[in-house]
């Protein structure tokens, strides 16, 4: 269910995958890694875009993400 508070959760996910990672990652990568679903993760991601906690940058064939 999509709701603020699972929101949340799924973006503490994806922030601790990026930060085990010590690296960018690609949106296909982070996903594998955090096992969340699409809309999850877009969710995710737009919450700590939000908060300025993600760089954004163009990959060759994705886009790639790494905390600020």
């Amino acid at each position: 269910m999509i709701n603020v508070e699972n929101i949340g959760t799924w973006a503490g996910l994806v922030w601790n995958a990026l930060n085990d990672a010590q690296k960018a990652l690609t949106l296909k990568e982070l996903r594998k890694v955090s096992k969340l679903k699409v809309n999850e993760m877009h969710c995710a991601l737009g919450w700590l875009a939000k908060e300025g906690k993600l760089n954004f940058a163009e990959g060759k064939d994705d886009i790639e993400v790494s905390l600020r």
